[in-house]
C-alpha cells in the first residue's frame, strides 16, 4: 500500500511513513493511492477479526496480519463491551452505534488505542522516538493521553482551548500521571489550536528537530481505524439492508471514515448525513460549493465547535479528480481571501458522493435530548443528540444508524441542566478522575507553544 499527499507532487510513501508523519510535509493530508477492496464483514466475524483484516489491508506489507492481530487484541482488551462498538435499537429501523465503551468514554478511543500500539511497534522496530502533537476540541486529547501514557517511544503534547471543553473531558487528558504526556490549555478556540498545530508541521526545521508527528484526524490511520465500525454495523444489520449513517461531526473525520468504508466495498451503498451544530461550514460547503472563513461558535456540543473541518480536504481531493494542484489553489485562495469556491465540475462531483449535511442548533439539541430520554429511558450526550435530531429532520426509507460519539457522563452539567437527570459515571472511570490534574495555561501564541515543546523535548 502506498500513500500520496492531497497537495503534493504525486510522490508516494509507505503506510509506516504516512502513519508516523501524520501531516504530509507539503501541508497536505495523506490518502491511499488506490482504495483497497476488502471483503465485507462475514457472518459471526468478531470486531477484532474484522479490524485486523481492514487495518492489514491499509498497512500492506508494513505490518504482518498476525502482528496486526496482536496489536488489535491489545488495543480493545480495555473496552467495557466485548463487541467494542455495539448497536442499540431505539426505534423502528433506527439504531444507535455506541462508540463510547473505551477507557475515556468517547469514539476517539476506538482509533487511538490501536494507533498508539502501531506507533510503539513501528518505533521499537526502528529504535526511534517521536513527538506527537495534537489539538483537541475535547475527546481526542483524552483518548491520546490514555493510549500513549507511559510509552517510552513517544512524547505527547496536547493543545486544548481553555474553558471550552467539559471538566470531565479535561480530566481525562490531564490526569494520566505519565511523564510523557504534556497538556497546554490555550486561550482561544479549537481552530486557533489547530492552526498552531498546522503551522508547527509546516516549520520544517522544528519538525525535524523534535521529530514531529500527529494523531488528530489528519492522520490517515485514524480514518482507517474508524472505518471498521461502519463495516461492523453493516455486518451486524445484514448486507442486504441499505444503511444511512448519521454522523455527528466537527472535523469531518468520522464521516470521512464512512465514505472510505464504502469506497473499500465494506458497505451496501453510501448514504451519510453529516450532523453539525451551529458551526455549519460543512452544510454550506456541500450545498453551495463554497468554503468561507468564520469563527467557531460555542454550543452545547463543544467537541463539534469547529469552523474549519480539516478532513473536508480529503473529500475535496476526490471530487477534484485527485488533482493536487487544483486543491492547493483552492486552499491558497481560501487562506488569502477567506473564501474559495469549487469549480462547476467539482460541485457536481461533490453532489454525487452520497454525503449530505444537516445543522442542528442548541434548542433542537435540547429538545432531542429530552425526547430520547422519554422514548428510550437513556441519557445521551449532546453530540449524539445532534445526530439523532438530524436523522429525524431528514426522512428516509433506509435503516438509520446514528453514531453515539461519547458517554453522557462526559457532559454531566449540560445533560443535567437540559434533562433534569445527572448521568452516572461508569465505575471504571471513577478512579481515573480522582487523580490530580497537570496542565499549563498559556496564550494562543505560535512562538510560545513551539518553544515550550522544544524545551520539554530537549529536557
Amino acid at each position: 500500500m502506498k500513500y500520496v499527499s492531497t497537495r503534493g507532487t504525486g510522490e508516494t510513501v509507505s503506510f509506516a511513513e504516512a502513519c508516523l508523519a501524520g501531516l504530509a510535509p507539503d501541508g497536505g493530508l495523506f490518502t491511499p493511492v488506490e482504495y483497497p477492496q476488502i471483503a465485507p464483514a462475514a457472518p459471526g466475524e468478531t470486531y477484532n477479526a474484522l479490524a485486523t483484516r481492514i487495518l492489514s489491508a491499509f498497512a500492506g506489507d508494513t505490518i504482518s496480519e498476525a502482528k496486526m492481530g496482536e496489536l488489535v487484541a491489545a488495543a480493545y482488551d480495555s473496552f467495557a463491551h466485548q463487541s467494542v462498538t455495539p448497536l442499540n435499537q431505539v426505534g423502528p429501523d433506527r439504531w444507535i452505534l455506541e462508540l463510547h465503551h473505551g477507557p475515556t468514554l468517547a469514539f476517539k478511543d476506538v482509533a487511538m488505542q490501536i494507533i498508539a500500539r502501531i506507533y510503539d511497534h513501528l518505533l521499537s522496530e526502528r529504535g526511534e522516538r517521536l513527538t506527537v502533537l495534537c489539538a483537541t476540541s475535547g475527546d481526542t486529547g483524552g483518548a491520546a493521553a490514555a493510549a500513549f501514557a507511559g510509552l517510552s517511544s513517544v512524547d505527547v503534547f496536547i493543545l486544548h482551548p481553555f474553558g471550552r471543553i467539559s471538566p470531565v473531558q479535561r480530566q481525562f487528558m490531564t490526569s494520566t500521571g505519565a511523564d510523557n504526556i504534556h497538556n497546554f490549555a490555550l486561550d482561544g478556540d479549537f481552530d486557533d489550536s489547530q492552526d498552531i498545530v498546522k503551522s508547527l508541521f509546516r516549520d520544517e526545521t522544528f519538525r525535524k528537530d523534535v521529530r514531529l508527528s500527529g494523531v488528530n484526524s489528519i492522520n490517515w490511520t485514524r480514518i482507517a481505524a474508524q472505518s471498521v465500525y461502519f463495516a461492523a454495523a453493516q455486518g451486524a444489520l445484514g448486507h442486504e439492508r441499505a444503511l444511512r449513517f448519521v454522523v455527528p461531526t466537527g472535523n469531518f473525520g468520522d464521516a470521512l471514515a464512512a465514505y472510505v468504508a464504502a469506497r473499500c466495498g465494506l458497505l451496501n451503498g453510501l448514504e451519510i448525513v453529516t450532523a453539525v451544530n451551529s458551526n455549519r461550514t460543512m452544510v454550506d460547503l456541500l450545498e453551495t460549493g463554497r468554503l468561507s472563513r468564520r469563527s467557531a461558535v460555542s454550543t452545547h456540543s463543544p467537541a463539534m465547535d469547529i469552523a474549519l473541518p480539516s478532513n473536508a480536504e480529503r473529500l475535496l481531493f476526490e471530487v477534484m479528480g485527485r488533482d493536487p494542484a487544483q486543491l492547493k489553489s483552492f486552499y491558497d485562495r481560501f487562506i488569502q481571501s477567506g473564501e474559495a469556491e469549487l469549480s462547476e465540475q467539482a460541485k457536481g462531483a461533490l453532489g454525487c458522493t452520497g454525503v449530505k449535511a444537516v445543522t442542528i442548533d442548541d434548542a433542537e439539541t435540547e429538545t432531542e435530548m429530552k425526547r430520547l430520554y422519554k422514548e428510550t429511558g437513556s441519557l445521551q450526550c449532546p453530540h449524539t443528540a445532534v445526530g439523532s435530531a438530524a436523522a429525524r429532520q431528514v426522512a428516509t426509507d433506509s435503516v438509520d444508524v446514528i453514531l453515539s460519539t461519547a458517554h453522557a457522563a462526559k457532559f454531566p452539567e449540560t445533560v443535567s441542566e437540559i434533562t433534569g437527570f445527572t448521568p452516572a459515571l461508569p465505575e471504571r472511570s471513577e478512579a481515573w478522575l480522582e487523580r490530580g490534574e497537570v496542565f499549563e495555561r498559556m496564550p494562543c501564541d505560535l512562538h510560545q507553544v513551539r518553544e515550550a515543546i522544544r524545551s520539554r523535548v530537549s529536557g
